[in-house]
Parts: C-alpha cells; sequence; structure tokens
C-alpha cells in the first residue's frame, strides 16, 4: 500500500484521499488529524437516507467511530472497489465480496422481480422501487399486517383487535395486528369468558346489583364515620358531648348561610348510640339527609328487611356485598376487550389462526427484507461514503473553486456580488454568538423558496467589497445547489472589516457617523428648543395684562428692564449663537492663514498616517486571522483545524464577476440625455442662472477675502504688483516709537 499523501489547502495540513483504497487506510490516522470529529445530520447536501444509516446511536450526530465503521463494513463487502472511486449508484454484483452473498441473493431476487434486461448490476433507483412495492403490498418483514392487506372476512376482526389494545405500526407507518397480539387477545378472551363465570357469585342482589353496589359505595363515608362514633361513644360515654357544636361556634356561625352549613355537615348524621344501631328515625336533618333517607326507602329496608334501623354489623355485611360487586366491575372495566364481551363467543380460532399466519408469512420476509436494506447501505456508500469523507476527514473541496463542499447550502447573488459559500443555521442566536468572536463578516439570510416549501436561514461569509454596504433587511437572491431559485432577505449582520483599505478608513467612517448623530442630534433640540421658546413667548404676549394708562402729567416712569422670553430673548439668543461661531470661524481662520499650503498638506497626512496606520495595522491582523472554523462550529460541527480563509480562498467567496468578453461599454449616460429632453418641454424650477451665478461668485469673493493678505503678499514679493500698488493694499505696518532722548547735563560751573 502506498504511504498516505497530506497536501496543503489554503495553509491546512489535510490528508489526500483520492480512491476508496487510500480511504480505508486513511481512517486509520489519529483523530487529531482528520479536520472534523462530528457533524450534524442536517445541512449536508447528499442523500439523507445515508446519513441515518451512518447515524448508528440515532443521535443525530456522526462520529468519528460511526465513519470508521461504515468504511469498514463497505471495505468487507465489496472486492473491486472501482464503483466507489467513480461515485456512482449502479453496484456491479461481481464486484460483491463472499461476505456480502446474501446482499448478492437480495439483488438477485429484486432484479428477477422486476424483470429487468441486465442481470449483472442494480441501481440505487431499482432498490427503492422493489422496497417500496413490498412496502405498498404490506410485506415489511416485520410481522405486523395493516387490515387493508388481510382477506375481507379478517379485516373487521382485525380492526376490533387494534380499537382493543395499544396501536402497533410497521415500517411502512401502517397500523395493524401481529401475532403478539393475536395471543393477547386470546389470553385477555380467555381470562373475560372466565370472569363472567363469576358474575352470578357476585351479584348477589341479581340485576340490580350494581346499582345497589354504586349507592351503598356514595353513602359509605357517613355511615362508617357514624359507627365509629358509635365505637367512641361506647368506649367513653363522655365524649358524646364532644360531637356536638359549641355554643360560640353557633354563635359566631348565624347570619352566614355557608359558615352554618359547614357546621352542620360536622355534626353526626344521627345521635351516635352506644349499641351501634342507627335509628332512622333520629336522622338529623343536615347535608347528607336526603342522600340518607333515599338510601333507607331504596337499598337498606328492601335489602335488611327492616326499615326502622340499621345495626353495625348489618351494615358491614351489606358493604362486603356491595364491595364484592364492585370488584368484579372493576376487574371486567380493566380487561381490553371489554367492548367485545358480547361477541367474544363468535370468533372462530379459526380466524385467529388465519391472522397468525399471515404475521408469520410477513416474519419470514423479514431476511429478505434486511438484506434489500443491507443492499440499499452498500449502494448508497458506494456512492457516498469516499465524497463524504472528502468533507469529513479532509475538506479540499471547500479551497477548490469547481467542487462544492457538501456543507455548501447555495450561492447568494446580494449588492452586485456572487457569494458562492453558505451553510446551513438552526439557532441563529447560537450562532452569531460564536461567530461574532472571531474577525470574519458575516450575513444571515433568510431564505424562502418560491414553491411554498419551509424556508430556512444560511450563514454566508463576506471576504470583499465593504461591509457598510450590506444591512438588514437588503433583498436578494439565492440558488440552492440544485439551481432552484429563492428569494432571500438580510436579517442580520455581523460586521467585520472585509478588506484593508476598508479597515483604514473605518475610523473616519465612525468619525463621520458620529458627528452626523451629533449634529442631527443639536439640530433636533435647538428645533424643539426654538419651538418652545416660540410657544412660551406666544403665549406670554397673548396673555399679558394690559398696560395702565400713566395719568397726565405724570413723569414718565423708568423704562422696565427687557424681559428674557419673548421674541426679543430668540433675537438675543440667536446673536449670542452667531457672535460664538463666528468667533470660533474666525479662530480657525486665523490658524490657518499662518500655514502654507505644503503645512496644510503634511498635516492632512500626518493626521490620517497617526489614524489609519494603527486601524490598518489591526486590519490586517484581523484579515489574518479569518477562518471558517467558527462558521461550521456554529452549525453543529466539531473540528480540529481553524481552516484559515486566504487571499485566495477570499476572493472565490465573494466575487464580483467580469462583463462579457465581447462586450462593450457605452459612457455616455443616457439619464441625462432623457432628463435634457424632458426639460426642454418643462417649466424650470428652482434658482435661476444668474442667482446660481450670484451664490457663486460670492462664495468665491469670501473664501478669497479671508485669505486676501497671504495672497497679496505673495504677488507682491513675487513682482506681480507694483511697490505703490502693495503699500496701497497691503496694511501698513505700525512705525515703531522713537527711543526716548536723554537730557543733556548741566555744564559745569567754573570754580
Amino acid at each position: 500500500m502506498a504511504p498516505l499523501i497530506y497536501r496543503r489547502y489554503g495553509g491546512s495540513l489535510q490528508v489526500d484521499i483520492p480512491s476508496f483504497d487510500v480511504l480505508v487506510e486513511a481512517i486509520r490516522i489519529p483523530e487529531t488529524q482528520w479536520i472534523a470529529t462530528a457533524c450534524p445530520l442536517e445541512g449536508l447536501s447528499c442523500d439523507p437516507r445515508l446519513l441515518t444509516l451512518m447515524d448508528a446511536d440515532g443521535n443525530g450526530r456522526i462520529r468519528v467511530a460511526e465513519v470508521r465503521a461504515a468504511v469498514d463494513w463497505a471495505a468487507r463487502q465489496l472486492k473491486d472497489r472501482r464503483g466507489a472511486d467513480a461515485a456512482s449508484d449502479v453496484l456491479e454484483l461481481d464486484a460483491l465480496s463472499e461476505e456480502a452473498r446474501p446482499l448478492r441473493g437480495a439483488a438477485e431476487r429484486i432484479l428477477r422481480t422486476l424483470k429487468a434486461t441486465d442481470v449483472g448490476r442494480i441501481s440505487l433507483a431499482q432498490v427503492r422501487e422493489s422496497e417500496k412495492a413490498l412496502r405498498e403490498s404490506g410485506q415489511n418483514g416485520d410481522g405486523i399486517i395493516a387490515p387493508a392487506h388481510l382477506p375481507e372476512h379478517l379485516r373487521p376482526l382485525a380492526q376490533e383487535l387494534m380499537a382493543s389494545f395499544s396501536a402497533l405500526t410497521n415500517r411502512a407507518g401502517q397500523a395493524g395486528v401481529d401475532s403478539t397480539l393475536v395471543k393477547r387477545f386470546r389470553e385477555e378472551r380467555a381470562a373475560l369468558l372466565a370472569h363472567r363465570e363469576k358474575q352470578g357469585a357476585a351479584f348477589v342482589w341479581g340485576d340490580v346489583s350494581l346499582e345497589t353496589a354504586k349507592r351503598v359505595r356514595d353513602v359509605a363515608p357517613l355511615l362508617d364515620a357514624y359507627f365509629v362514633q358509635c365505637r367512641l361513644v361506647a368506649a367513653q360515654p363522655e365524649a358524646a358531648a364532644s360531637l356536638r357544636l359549641r355554643a360560640e361556634r353557633v354563635e359566631g356561625a348565624l347570619g352566614d348561610v355557608a359558615a352554618l352549613g359547614k357546621a352542620a355537615g360536622d355534626l353526626p348524621v344521627a345521635p351516635p348510640d352506644a349499641s351501634g344501631v342507627l335509628e332512622w328515625s333520629r336522622l338529623l336533618r343536615g347535608p347528607a339527609y336526603e342522600a340518607l333517607e333515599a338510601f333507607r326507602t331504596d337499598v337498606a329496608t328492601p335489602m335488611t328487611g327492616d326499615s326502622q334501623r340499621l345495626s353495625d354489623s348489618t351494615w358491614r355485611a351489606l358493604a362486603a356485598k356491595a364491595d364484592g360487586v364492585l370488584a368484579w366491575q372493576a376487574q371486567l372495566e380493566a380487561s381490553p376487550v371489554r367492548k367485545l364481551m358480547d361477541t367474544l363467543p363468535s370468533v372462530s380460532d379459526a380466524d385467529l389462526d388465519a391472522l397468525d399466519a399471515a404475521s408469520a408469512a410477513d416474519l419470514a420476509l423479514k431476511p429478505t427484507l434486511d438484506a434489500i436494506n443491507e443492499l440499499e447501505r452498500l449502494v448508497l456508500y458506494q456512492r457516498w461514503l469516499l465524497l463524504f469523507t472528502n468533507n469529513f476527514i479532509s475538506m479540499p473541496s471547500l479551497y477548490m473553486p469547481k467542487r462544492s463542499a457538501l456543507v455548501e447550502r447555495g450561492t447568494l447573488i446580494l449588492g452586485g456580488r456572487k457569494y458562492t459559500l453558505s451553510v446551513l443555521v438552526t439557532n441563529r442566536a447560537a450562532h452569531s454568538a460564536l461567530t461574532s468572536l472571531g474577525t470574519t463578516c458575516i450575513l444571515y439570510v433568510q431564505v424562502a423558496p418560491k414553491d411554498g416549501a419551509p424556508g430556512y436561514e444560511v450563514a454566508v461569509p463576506v471576504t470583499s467589497g465593504r461591509s457598510t454596504e450590506l444591512a438588514v433587511g437588503k433583498r436578494g437572491v439565492f440558488y440552492d445547489v440544485a439551481g432552484v431559485e429563492s428569494d432571500a432577505i438580510v436579517t442580520q449582520v455581523v460586521r467585520q472589516p472585509v478588506s484593508l483599505w476598508e479597515a483604514m478608513t473605518m475610523p473616519f467612517t465612525r468619525i463621520g457617523a458620529f458627528i452626523t448623530k451629533k449634529v442631527e442630534g443639536l439640530a433636533s433640540a435647538g428645533e424643539k428648543t426654538f419651538d418652545t421658546t416660540l410657544e412660551q413667548g406666544y403665549t406670554n404676549a397673548t396673555n399679558a395684562p394690559p398696560v395702565a394708562t400713566p395719568p397726565a402729567g405724570a413723569a414718565p416712569a423708568a423704562a422696565a428692564a427687557p424681559a428674557g422670553g419673548g421674541l426679543a430673548g430668540i433675537v438675543a439668543a440667536g446673536g449670542l449663537a452667531a457672535a460664538a461661531l463666528g468667533s470660533s470661524f474666525a479662530f480657525i481662520m486665523t490658524q490657518v492663514k499662518s500655514l502654507t499650503l505644503v503645512d496644510l498638506i503634511s498635516a492632512a497626512t500626518l493626521i490620517a498616517i497617526v489614524v489609519m496606520a494603527p486601524a490598518g495595522l489591526l486590519g490586517w491582523l484581523k484579515l489574518r486571522r479569518r477562518n471558517l472554523a467558527l462558521l461550521l462550529e456554529g452549525s453543529g460541527w466539531a473540528l480540529n483545524d481553524r481552516l484559515m480563509l486566504t487571499p485566495e480562498l477570499s476572493s472565490l467567496v465573494t466575487r464580483r464577476p467580469k462583463l462579457p468578453a465581447n462586450a462593450r461599454v457605452d459612457r455616455m449616460d443616457m439619464v441625462r440625455s432623457a432628463l435634457a429632453r424632458q426639460q426642454e418641454h418643462d417649466e424650470a424650477e428652482g434658482p435661476s442662472g444668474w442667482m446660481k451665478l450670484a451664490v457663486t461668485l460670492a462664495v468665491i469673493f469670501v473664501l478669497l477675502w479671508q485669505v486676501r493678505i497671504p495672497l497679496l503678499t505673495w504677488f507682491c514679493h513675487a513682482g506681480w504688483l507694483s511697490q505703490d500698488t502693495c503699500l496701497a493694499v497691503l496694511p501698513s505696518q505700525p512705525e515703531p516709537a522713537p527711543a526716548a532722548v536723554a537730557p543733556a547735563a548741566a555744564p559745569a560751573k567754573a570754580p
């Protein structure tokens, strides 16, 4: 056997598995060298039956041990593995090994049943067609027969059995009966018929036994309590006083009907008698009086022959007989075939034997159907197992532009770009919580098929363009791996820089967004303040009292100080704001005047370098650490490798296709020419051309006026202006003040 070869795909070292023979050796490498160690069943673009068969423990995940078991089993069944290398869904019978003899027999049986012309090979479609035909004919190999597949005269009996016991479902999903159910019916029928034999002994009161027993059960708590109270009084006579209501309780319940009823219910049904006899005439008219009186009339008197009294022993004998009746009835109702009690004798053993035979005949097909199932497993393994392991042990398809990985769900067309990689997301909250820890920009897109099929959500990595162009609600088109078109809408964006230039300019974008937000907030607050002040001023003006006319000859009062509100306040506030803005603008322009053009360019460049260099470095580090592992792990994969997103792979994942090779671009803007033709027939609106020219000249004049001194100075130094003109237009410099002349010293006097 040739040694295994490891290749690098985008910086990831992966074992090369070109053939099934190599795969048999590759599964022996340590699990730490596998790209994946577990994956979910959903989200893979392959036959779902394959994944179900590989999931041996049925936990919804495929693990390393299950992959190894599948490869080992397929290798034992195939002596010629060229079909597995070609990923063919047609199995050559001569490729089967000696161990696969039962599978060969099942395949030959299927081919004979289907009357196939080529008996040397069998396809997956033929295997499934035969299995479907067997299922539809009621032959499932599990011994469970649906009534529809039984003879006409046995169907009612089968339906009665199914109604009497818990439903059994065969492999085809149909409810039916089997030999175990028939055996249980025989046992329950025999037990029920034997139970019916005991009815005469239990029903001591004849046809009214059940009704009488229920009446006894209803009053049993009342009479049992009464005779216990009689025993208490017999043992301790003074206890009779404690069984009465206290006066304070009666007084407290007066006026409260509910409290009085509850107090009366706590009393004995009759005064307790130490001899253990209930005198019916001494019944107290409590809440149970009517029920006990009816029981005396309808049950006690007819059954005991005494209408005046009921002794403790007589009551216990009556209750015991009632318990026997009720116990018989409870056992009857517990029988699952009680509803068939009237027809049980008419059920023939021959019909039951026929049901047993049908079940046994179906069960005899179990080896054949099991072989058909295993044959389907082998054909599926031949078709998909090599491809699956190349997406589990290794993942070269993720890095090859001409291949599609099984994890890929389709292609997204959005915003003029083509996103070729997408994975299924079943829980967006958990998935985004994991991908947000990485450095890759991720789109979450809801896919809505046009045929009304259930929608699903996919995660799409963005590796080129600008992430700022992507927003929630943006729509596109999604093509699944089968080429079916569906609508797509962005539901969430995990935003990260997708290029070095975006990473470098992102600080300026954030600064611009911050300034815009603050300016909009200030403008909104200013509008609200202006509206509030204006409303307050209007209210004050309308509600102000009239000014009293001063008397004639009176000296004019001193002018009152202007109020802080009203229009004057608004004007004053506006003047202050304008002054503040003007002073700020003047300060800025003063500083700018002191700088040359070279200084301005140098300062702007330095600021850009200071801001963009760290951002660019961090962005480069983020782009270098991008990987696809978090994308897959969020969907339930367990990975050993990070699956780095190299620049080459990034250009494959997100692309902007070029124009066709023979296409020509017309540079003329068709909209502009169409608008020009349309405006010839429309009346011009907005400012006139003279007004636009005047505004433009005014702006230019203001800008030049701010820099007039540096410009004129430069013109004078360059000799473009005469000396007289320069002296006239440039501000005169103040001449320095003459130095003070010290007074001359006085001449010395002659001695």
